[in-house]
């Protein structure tokens, strides 16, 4: 029978054979991941969906594979010592495609468990970084690192032995055929891997059919979810593709609106935002220390309803000025930072701690405090470098970097390099020398106990549950150490002129069966230091709104372009909003938690976020906050493209 089949397809049946037992491996993994999460797909009643648009995308992907090999074998392939040459190159053409196809399907589970799609921009990301990486798999993640190496060998082996099968023995056509069966080969290549005689080819919107973004990446394969992130890599993101057009000047002029302040507050037109913000305190200036926690959403924060996992940190909430609904802009460290350090809205587009525009010029309250005289440093238990920080700080108004390598004898080095309890260490040292000297400063110290494979020291506290490293544990690891340096702070000399604000970056993980998973937004925010009143603030806050709140309380009056609210001043209702960036998605979220979100080459949904059951539920909400929400999407990429949230220093 094979040599049938053989015979009939001649010189293609290396590449037609190659095509169907591809379609079997990636059809195989998609059915499995669906069983995996069934209840999803039950409930987006989506089987029909993945496995035929499943079946249009995997063609899609092996057409690119194929086509070009296609063309050359139809040109090239024969007995002679050029087309033998071409067939061993074939060989290897397919082994490596096999083995790609097989590998990132491989590598698909562990990456959903950690941020619940398939493999993305965020993976090609963490290449970059081969050493922290390799550590954190090696660490955490030795089954995993032991069943890839082991298949992976596996389909290398396989397949160059089946390769050989396939390209023994095979017909040639004689010569005036091969540019009419290159030519059909060439238009059906083009036809699978467009998949469509629409103007755009196929792309994940066009078979995206749930509100879960998990079961729409199930449709996908992962080696084609990978490429497409490549390939908008390449050409940066702009919310316009996304979310449509709007008018520069009604998108500055919702966004001005949308701060509270009136015209005569903004002093420029080639900085649009830049606006005069006075302070509410207007004492000594203080020192400004932030706190950002890795991966702490408010589930595991007793004090928010989480679990019973940072004690320290819910007594913190008691003595301090505690935000009950703060939501971060975004699910990555680097999104938690831009927000924090620069107070710059959310876009589809990397943070721009990691975009060329951004580098220098940028602007940060580290530049804005430097030029006040203070001394600004980024203090971290891992490698600066990472995520590009190091960079974008240096250029942007930190002149300090405390990371990893500057650390002396640590106690524990993890996979991330030392431990919260050494990151600490290091951060009261520092507070100490620079208040001896009678040095204003401000620091960011970024903490990484808390980040997977969840590396900390014995003895410190009871687990919470087992095995030992989980993120749980991890957490509460963290907070034992945050109330070690909060002991030694309390009496510590630097103390009476310091405010302090203990933040996370961003949830854990945020996942779930909706558009954007609001609930894994929701972080804590406590501030606290000398003079700090004890309150529970029920308002709606957006991770923007704390560096302008966080500058009137220490007492810098100054003129920058944050469209953040200074939480110390009397705030209209109507204004208050959360912005939030889910991948591609946007959401917009009022007080009342009513939320408009849009999605790319979609029409804006309504809703009313629920917070006892964290479900969003529809509802038509006012054209006007969808005006003002579109307006607040696309002003982060009209700002970075034109240069408009430049440092202040001019002003």
């Amino acid at each position: 029978m094979i040599d049938i089949v053989k015979k009939r397809l001649g010189l293609l049946f290396p590449l037609a054979i190659t095509l169907f037992v591809c379609l079997f491996i990636l059809m195989l993994s998609r059915i499995g991941l669906s069983v995996w999460h069934g209840d999803r797909v039950n409930e987006a009643d989506g089987w029909t969906a993945i496995l035929l648009n499943g079946l249009r995308v995997d063609i899609s992907t092996l057409s690119y594979l194929l086509v070009l090999p296609s063309l050359l074998t139809c040109v090239l392939a024969s007995n002679g010592k050029l087309g033998k040459g071409w067939l061993f190159i074939l060989r290897i053409w397919i082994v490596f495609g096999l083995w790609l196809l097989v590998y990132m399907e491989l590598a698909t589970p562990s990456f959903i468990l950690e941020y619940d799609v398939r493999p993305n921009r965020l993976f090609i990301e963490y290449l970059i970084y081969p050493k922290e990486v390799f550590g954190m798999l090696w660490s955490g993640y030795k089954p995993e690192l032991f069943i890839g190496a082991l298949v992976s060998t596996a389909t290398l082996y396989w397949g160059w032995k089946f390769t050989r099968h396939l390209v023994t023995g095979l017909t040639f056509p004689r010569w005036y055929w091969r540019p009419v069966l290159a030519f059909l080969v060439v238009v059906l290549g083009v036809m699978g891997a467009r998949s469509t005689f629409g103007h755009r080819p196929l792309n994940p919107a066009m078979v995206a059919f749930s509100t879960d973004p998990l079961v729409n990446d199930l449709v996908l394969n992962s080696s084609y979810s990978l490429a497409f992130a490549a390939k908008q890599m390449e050409a940066e993101d702009n919310a316009f593709k996304y979310y449509g057009k709007m008018d520069s000047n009604e998108i500055i002029e919702l966004v001005r609106e949308a701060t509270g302040k009136g015209g005569q507050d903004f002093v420029s037109d080639s900085a649009p935002t830049m606006a005069y913000h006075a302070a509410t305190y207007q004492g000594k200036p203080k020192n400004l220390v932030i706190l950002l926690q890795e991966s702490l959403g408010a589930r595991y924060v007793g004090a928010l309803g989480g679990l019973p996992l940072t004690p320290n940190l819910d007594g913190l909430m008691t003595e301090g000025w505690n935000f009950t609904r703060m939501y971060s802009t975004g699910t990555r460290s680097v999104r938690g930072i831009e927000a924090v350090v620069t107070g710059f809205s959310p876009t589809p587009a990397r943070s721009v701690v990691k975009l060329g525009k951004s580098q220098t010029g940028f602007f940060t309250i580290a530049d804005l405090l430097k030029s006040k005289g203070y001394h600004t440093q980024f203090i971290y238990g891992g490698e600066s470098h990472f995520d590009n920080m190091k960079s974008f700080f240096l250029g942007n108004g930190f002149v300090d970097m405390q990371d990893f390598p500057t650390f002396k004898d640590p106690a524990f080095v993890g996979s991330w390099g030392a431990s919260d309890e050494d990151l600490y260490q290091k951060a009261h040292e520092q507070f100490s020398h620079l208040n001896a000297d009678n040095q204003p400063f401000f620091s960011l110290v970024f903490t990484s106990s808390n980040h997977s494979p969840f590396d900390y020291p014995d003895g410190r506290i009871t687990p919470y549950n087992a095995p030992k490293q989980t993120r749980e544990n991890a957490a509460k690891y963290s907070d034992y150490a945050l109330g070690e340096f909060f002991k030694q702070a309390k009496s510590s000399s630097y103390w009476d002129d310091t405010i302090f604000v203990v933040v996370a970056d961003h949830d854990s993980r945020a996942y779930g069966n909706q558009l954007v998973p609001i609930d894994h937004f929701h972080i804590p925010a406590v501030i606290v230091g000398e003079g700090i009143p004890s309150k529970q603030d029920p308002r709606l806050v957006s991770q923007i709104d704390l560096a302008p709140t966080l500058l009137s309380l220490i007492g810098i009056n100054s003129v920058n372009p944050m469209i953040g609210h200074d939480m110390t001043k009397d705030i209209d209702e109507s204004k208050l909003r959360a912005m939030m960036q889910f991948y591609k998605n946007f959401a917009w979220m009022d007080n009342n938690n009513d939320v408009v979100i849009f999605q790319p080459d979609k029409s804006a949904k309504g809703f009313h976020y629920d917070e006892e059951t964290t479900k969003l539920i529809d509802r038509k909400v006012p054209e006007a906050m969808v005006k003002m929400a579109k307006a607040n999407a696309l002003w982060g990429s009209l700002a970075y493209q034109n240069n408009f949230y430049h440092s202040s220093e001019d002003y």
